[in-house]
């Protein structure tokens, strides 16, 4: 007997009725063209590298021939969505999806919309997010691994429901398949198979060795004995040996579509073999397979690179020719801005100076470390080094044994997968004895390109309650390199001490800061007065101290006086100091890079309160809502009001 569902009101536009701008004939089939899938790839990066995002280009260019095939399969219906749950769990690959739809003449997908691709005015995020997109996106994706067991709960949706003729899709990368999620996943949708209560289900995974960092067998472990144990688990496994054939792609999804959908109690794991970066040459034979867009802003190659795909400029289409000469760099100006560098610097800096002075410092990394900063102690100390590829919690877990044995280690991965995937590990590292250090960077809006699913926007709730945690939110590499010194010293003496250090979280951003802000020395405490004022005082924490350094310098205009103090232990009390300049001038305003619930201004306000401290606060941040792709964090920080202007308007409001 069926349960009958609450009737959902459909979001996911009709099949395109029309054929492809740019097809390819396969068995009577007007299939998308894979090239100009990746000629769209590489003109639509373009667009968002000229306003300052990162994009990607490797994945996509790996799925071109897949999702060309999948697509003229699943597009033969009008309505699609009741024949099939697409679900794309490679969010790297999402990009690929958008061209590919605008070639298809899907919805409202344009050329043109293109060219807006992760910018703040337009939905096509840099991971494909369905609160933005619900016409396109069914399942939000971006952290490897977690809409694989979203798909699994559709299905079983279809099967309670009764709609066993829908199958559903579900794409995921062999990266992905190295996260615990996706393994938990890979032993329950068979077990659950066999025991009907799954509609049918089609794994398309994609193997291509490759995660960001480079090759997984060689810098962590091969996934060939996990993809042989998926028979062992109760799925029937194919294999595609060139999943760039698209002729040879679009026969064998068509007959294991139909195989899948005649025996759902045996759901089918198709493995595909792909080259992460086909189409060029140069991201072929990267180790990191181009995983990020291998152009620059106004590229001089780009017409060159468009001809490698094409096999000659003669064969580019006119369009995507005009469009590639359409870009015409501005002239350079002269900067006169202070140097800047990433905060990251500091991170390996102290790392490195700790490891020379004979410190067992370890890095435990999963796949990330070039983003984090830590690439470069593991480049200086490759014996110090282990990547256990693309699983937070295992990396997390591991450096608690490591602790627990007398080393130092250090863990990094961005904080959205940190505070997550790594929270219950944390947890249980302080509860054996076994603390651990983290760099988690990319926090908040810092992550401004890759939209909602990277912003971690709750680092601070999520973790600065746990017991014998420090919260550490550095503003600049001098920052980062003092307080992170400070913590491997302290892990150090109180080891040898027969105490327990606590663990110790170090939030950062992604793009370039200061070098430093003040001359004055860093305190201890993690409460630096970066500018004395005497009107009103700025609670700032991270990267959002730019901002208040602004407000600031507009406040000093209309003769009102500002101090700005960064918070770098985040968690910890506020100065003695602070403390008694908040007394005289009774006027707060703190700004974060984090939801206002549970955040650092809740935090402050707690802990003036207790003090008895009669003050009149405003707390700027997010407030409640999820983020979303723009080409730089401060187009976010505009849009939340908590940028220099907004912070100058909660001062006047004061």
């Amino acid at each position: 007997m069926s349960i009958t569902p609450i009737n959902m009101k459909k979001t996911l536009l009709d099949a395109p009725k029309s054929t492809p701008c740019f097809a390819v004939e396969v068995d009577e089939t007007k299939l998308g063209d894979p090239k100009a899938t990746r000629a769209l790839l590489l003109l639509m990066n373009q667009h968002a590298v000229i306003g300052g995002a990162a994009c990607h280009w490797g994945g996509p260019s790996a799925m071109a021939e897949t999702m060309s095939a999948l697509h003229g399969i699943m597009f033969k219906h009008n309505d699609w969505y009741n024949h099939f749950n697409f679900v794309n769990d490679i969010g790297h690959a999402e990009n690929g999806i958008y061209a590919l739809r605008a070639n298809l003449g899907y919805g409202d997908l344009t050329f043109e919309a293109l060219k807006k691709f992760r910018s703040i005015e337009s939905n096509l995020t840099g991971h494909g997010e369905s609160h933005l997109y619900p016409e396109g996106v069914l399942l939000s994706n971006g952290p490897l691994g977690s809409a694989l067991p979203q798909a699994q709960g559709l299905a079983l949706a279809d099967a309670l429901s009764g709609k066993t003729n829908r199958i559903t899709i579900a794409v995921v990368s062999d990266g992905a398949a190295m996260e615990g999620e996706a393994k938990e996943a890979f032993a329950a949708i068979p077990g659950l198979a066999q025991k009907n209560k799954l509609a049918p289900f089609l794994m398309i995974i994609s193997d291509n060795n490759t995660k960001l960092s480079g090759r997984i067998d060689k810098d962590s472990f091969s996934m060939t004995p996990s993809f042989e144990a998926l028979k062992a688990l109760g799925w029937r496994v194919e294999t595609i040996a060139d999943g760039h054939d698209l002729a040879a792609v679009y026969k064998k999804l068509n007959s294991t579509i139909s195989e899948c959908k005649n025996k759902p109690t045996q759901p089918i794991a198709l493995i595909i073999k792909t080259i992460k970066g086909k189409g060029l040459k140069s991201t072929e034979e990267s180790a990191s397979g181009g995983h990020g867009y291998p152009l620059g802003a106004y590229d001089a190659k780009l017409m060159s690179t468009l001809s490698e795909i094409y096999a000659g400029e003669s064969n580019i289409p006119a369009e995507f020719k005009s469009w590639a000469q359409s870009f015409v760099a501005p002239e350079k100006k002269t900067s006169t801005a202070a140097p800047t560098e990433k905060i990251q610097v500091g991170i390996a800096n102290a790392m490195i100076k700790a490891a020379k002075a004979g410190l067992p410092v370890f890095s435990v990394s999963s796949d990330l470390a070039g983003s984090t900063g830590v690439s470069g102690f593991q480049k200086e100390f490759p014996t110090h080094t282990l990547d256990v590829g693309i699983a937070e919690s295992n990396m997390v877990s591991v450096a608690a044994g490591l602790s627990r044995a007398g080393f130092i280690p250090v863990v990094d991965t961005f904080a959205a997968f940190g505070i997550t995937k790594g929270n219950l590990p944390l947890i249980m590292a302080n509860l054996s004895q076994s603390p651990v250090i983290a760099i988690f960077s990319h926090t908040g809006y810092q992550d401004a390109a890759d939209g909602a699913s990277h912003q971690s926007t709750t680092y601070f709730s999520a973790t600065a309650s746990i017991p014998y945690t420090d919260i550490y939110q550095p503003s600049c590499s001098s920052e980062a390199e003092f307080y992170l010194t400070k913590v491997i010293e302290d892990f150090k003496s109180k080891r040898e001490a027969g105490k327990t250090p606590n663990s110790a979280l170090f939030f950062i951003g992604r793009e370039n800061f200061p070098k430093a802000y003040s001359d004055s020395a860093l305190n201890n405490d993690g409460c630096n007065m970066i500018q004395t004022g005497s009107d009103v005082v700025l609670l700032a924490s991270g990267a959002t101290v730019p901002n208040a350094l602004e407000a600031a310098a507009k406040l000093k205009e209309r003769n009102i006086s500002a101090a700005v103090v960064s918070l770098v232990k985040a968690n910890g009390e506020l100065s003695s100091s602070v403390v008694e300049l908040i007394k005289k001038v009774k006027k707060v305003i703190t700004v974060e890079d984090h939801q206002i619930k549970l955040g650092l201004g809740a935090h402050i306000t707690h802990e003036l309160k207790l003090k008895n401290v009669d003050f009149k606060i405003s707390s700027l941040g997010m407030h409640g809502h999820f983020g979303r792709s723009a080409y730089k964090a401060s187009e976010l920080y505009k849009m939340s009001k908590m940028d220099a202007s907004a912070i100058v308007e909660s001062v006047g409001k004061l």
